[in-house]
């Protein structure tokens, strides 16, 4: 038989430890999560929501406007509650304007074109006058497919929504809209019905 070195276990396992002092240890740390990369820059659902809410023009119809120094601003006092119910139209020439082209009211929430008089509508959670019953799948019918209230069988939304480009939205965009106004402060303001071309009256 060959000669055979045996070591003692005691002396073997201080030898293994000793060595595994002497080794760095292995990098086993991960990468830094920053919560502002959480979803498209932004740390929470909600406020990429309110990033999209501002860059796509929601605010300059569904939120009224105020007097300032330097003219019409965003009064968020009142962001996203459509159209002043208790706001009458200005005396207008109603056919005029419908063969001419198109005028807003002073808070830039109503408008007159030739398929009538639209109301902005009141965007925020509020149970009866808002969106407060509605439903993540209705939001997107009404933001993607442009139907009144979210219902597939209602008629179209009308101008100046401009649905037809926000039909290329994404299910996350719509999501994160619908959470963010789901978030805001309700406010109870029932908008009246839009009304159709005066010619269409008489």
């Amino acid at each position: 038989m060959k000669n055979r070195i045996i070591i003692p276990l005691g002396l073997s396992l201080i030898a293994v430890l000793g060595l595994s002092e002497c080794q760095p240890a292995a990098k086993t740390e991960l990468p830094e999560l920053k919560p502002s990369e959480a979803i498209n820059g932004f740390p929470t659902l909600e406020e990429y929501g309110k990033h999209l809410t501002l860059v796509s023009g929601c605010h300059d119809c569904h939120t009224p406007k105020k007097m300032g120094p330097n003219g019409p601003e965003l009064d968020f006092e009142l962001q996203l509650s459509g159209h002043p119910a208790a706001l009458p139209l200005p005396e207008i020439d109603r056919a005029e304007l419908e063969q001419k082209g198109v005028a807003a009211t002073q808070t830039l929430t109503a408008w007159i074109g030739p398929w009538g008089i639209t109301y902005a509508a009141n965007l925020t959670p509020d149970d009866e006058t808002g969106t407060g019953s509605w439903t993540e799948e209705q939001f997107s019918i009404a933001l993607r497919e442009g139907r009144y209230k979210g219902i597939k069988t209602a008629r179209q939304l009308l101008p100046p929504m401009p649905w037809d480009m926000y039909s290329h939205m994404t299910d996350l965009e719509t999501k994160a809209i619908f959470a963010y106004l789901k978030s805001i402060k309700p406010i109870d303001n029932l908008v009246p019905n839009a009304m159709p071309p005066s010619h269409a009256v008489n």
